[in-house]
């Protein structure tokens, strides 16, 4: 297969995820997209909403359309790494150790309320998220290839919880925000619901059957890499992070996996889009989601009323854009 048709063929199956998802998912476009981008990209998502916007409809959307396996771990204080790995228990018959894998063996894990956990429970999904595999007593556990989790954050509730550490953020590709449907869009699901096709309890029905297996899914993955991007534009996305090391206002600046994650998003923006090349615009739109969860601010500035989207939308206009 040629380099052309390879890209005409991961941007099919992008659209066909889209339009299946968009089937259950009502008034979220975005949030669908930048959950599609961070998939194919091979990142993991922190999503961010107030309750009843969708984000747990969204994932195990995401799962029937890709036919894949998928958990829900509820984050609660008392919750133990154990829970989330797995343990190993004795079993009297055999005499031997026997493996209970906990939720993280799944392909599509999600994180529900992530920071209502401690940061040892939060810490246990560190190895995963980075490397895809676990260790449990000493013995480490692959997992699926395309293991991708799906954190979820309440923007507005913050008794009883505990920020994520740095490390744990940087190891999310985007953050998305899932905001309330407009007017049409919220009607259109109250039509739905009052003909007895509420989205949540039909999923089946309204994704009769997976757009793609675990295996097309990673063929979509190689194929981004025809996505092509001009050097120029490479050494944009590097200038754009270079910035955030460099800006008076920030005390913690974007990483080398931040600016790799720019990129990926950027090459599955263009497919999205229905091109087999990245813009200029493909970068900016991906370089706040990319970054806003990464930046920390110093706090004199945040006193001052300055926010990380303010000082990521002076960098973007201040980088010359390649033309």
């Amino acid at each position: 297969m040629s380099s052309e048709e390879q890209a005409q063929a991961v941007k099919g199956a992008i659209r066909e995820a889209r339009e299946a998802v968009s089937r259950v998912v009502i008034g979220q476009e975005t949030a669908i997209e930048m959950c599609l981008i961070t998939i194919f990209s091979g990142g993991h998502a922190l999503i961010e909403g107030v309750p009843g916007v969708g984000k747990t409809l969204l994932v195990r959307a995401i799962a029937r359309a890709f036919g894949a396996a998928s958990n829900r771990i509820q984050f609660t204080p008392d919750l133990m790494p154990s829970d989330i790995t797995g343990t190993s228990v004795f079993n009297l018959k055999t005499r031997e150790f026997d493996l209970v894998r906990g939720p993280v063996f799944s392909t599509f894990l999600l994180a529900d309320e992530i920071n209502r956990a401690q940061a040892k429970t939060q810490a246990a999904l560190l190895q995963a998220m980075q490397e895809r595999q676990v260790s449990i007593d000493g013995v480490t556990h692959e997992l699926s290839r395309n293991f991708t989790v799906f954190a979820t954050q309440n923007p507005i509730e913050f008794e009883g919880t505990y920020p994520l550490p740095e490390a744990q953020r940087d190891r999310f590709l985007m953050k998305v925000t899932m905001s309330y449907p407009d007017s049409d869009r919220e009607s259109e699901l109250l039509h739905l619901a009052d003909q007895g096709r509420e989205p949540d309890r039909d999923i089946a029905g309204l994704i009769p059957a997976p757009v793609m297996d675990e295996g097309r899914l990673e063929q979509v993955k190689a194929g981004l890499k025809s996505i092509g991007i001009t050097p120029e534009l490479v050494q944009y996305i590097t200038s754009l992070v270079t910035s955030t090391r460099k800006a008076p206002s920030i005390l913690l600046g974007a990483s080398p996996r931040a600016a790799l994650s720019i990129l990926y998003a950027s090459k599955a923006t263009a497919a999205l889009r229905d091109r087999d090349f990245v813009t200029p615009d493909d970068i900016q739109s991906m370089f706040r989601p990319a970054l806003e969860h990464r930046i920390v601010l110093r706090p004199e500035y945040e006193i001052d009323g300055l926010t990380v989207p303010d000082v990521l939308d002076q960098i973007l206009k201040s980088c010359p854009v390649p033309r």
